[in-house]
């Protein structure tokens, strides 16, 4: 079994251990594209890591404007394809380089759009299929794990959630405070300029004047996400689309792993062992950051992670095989 997760003397703290994998990003996978049409007349495109038809296939749901380019899907992905198995990063509506179709994009609690990728996965491949999502993506799985309850064992052997904000409201006001503002206005630098475009394409949709004047993430949401999707408003929005609250209803076994120094959820946020299903194994490492986890001597690797994951999946399907 893979060491609990330590983190380098030489990065101390949440911040640095969060940033620096976004320098250490390494080479990309060899990917093959391929674009599903969606049945509201839009698409996405998912970059595929092949492997054999009954070999395992991982999925992987990327965070906030991530994509298969991102430091985690890189290094996952590699750690596929030396398995052998069948890799496919799917990329939420806008975030593979092209815009969608359509007004609405993707937002935290789109477990709708989940639902509808794994289905049809399931159908597609003969292997085991095991999901993961980091961030934004972890908190989308985790919800459409919780709404599912056992209708998610027939499509899914296991899930795991990286760092997932699953209290929407704490990671919101965590990330409108102090240096962690800088974290924001990395995100609303892509995620205003996309709104924009997408006002002009689609005028009425919501504010300009009010977009161009966020400042947080918080302020996005209210100007932006909640109108697209259907909500009152950014608390609206929150309540709503939260993991934490569906966590007790999962039925599929699952790795819920988030550190105590992650800078977008205070550690007073995460979930007590009581509100969590008895198919979640939880994992709360002192350090990581969000979505880090660098080890090794400088400049540090980022195969902690995958190897983390690849073990829980690997024994999930051994358990599930054996049953």
């Amino acid at each position: 079994m893979s060491p609990p997760y330590t983190a380098p003397r030489w990065l101390p703290g949440g911040h640095a251990q969060t940033v620096w994998p976004l320098l250490r990003k390494g080479r990309l996978p060899s990917y093959r594209r391929a674009r599903w049409h969606t049945p509201d007349d839009d698409f996405i495109d998912l970059d595929w890591v092949d492997g054999g038809r009954t070999a395992p296939l991982l999925v992987l749901f990327h965070g906030l404007e991530g994509n298969s380019g991102s430091h985690y899907a890189r290094a996952l992905m590699h750690a596929v394809g030396r398995r052998g198995w069948c890799g496919a990063v799917v990329h939420f509506r806008g975030c593979s380089g092209e815009p969608n179709l359509l007004p609405r994009a993707y937002h935290s609690g789109d477990s709708a759009e989940i639902d509808w990728v794994l289905r049809r996965l399931r159908l597609a491949h003969a292997g085991p299929l095991f999901a993961a999502g980091v961030s934004l993506g972890a908190n989308c799985l985790l919800k459409w794990l919780g709404e599912q309850g056992a209708g998610a064992q027939p499509v899914l052997t296991a899930a795991a959630a990286v760092s997932a904000p699953v209290d929407l409201a704490a990671a919101s006001a965590s990330l409108s405070r102090g240096a962690n503002r800088l974290y924001s206005r990395h995100f609303l630098k892509t995620l205003i300029p996309t709104a924009l475009a997408r006002l002009e394409r689609f005028p009425g949709l919501y504010s300009g004047e009010t977009v161009r004047a966020a400042a947080t993430l918080h302020d996005f949401d209210e100007a932006v996400t909640a109108p697209l999707h259907g909500f009152r408003g950014a608390a609206d929005y929150y309540a709503q689309s939260s993991a934490k609250q569906f966590l007790g209803g999962v039925k599929v076994p699952t790795l819920l792993l988030n550190s105590r120094n992650d800078p977008f959820l205070p550690e007073r946020a995460l979930p007590a062992r009581a509100q969590l299903a008895a198919a979640i194994t939880q994992e709360t490492p002192r350090q990581g950051g969000h979505a880090g986890f660098v080890v090794g001597a400088f400049p540090g690797r980022l195969d902690w992670l995958p190897g983390r994951l690849l073990e829980f999946f690997e024994r999930a399907g051994a358990s599930a095989t054996s049953t």
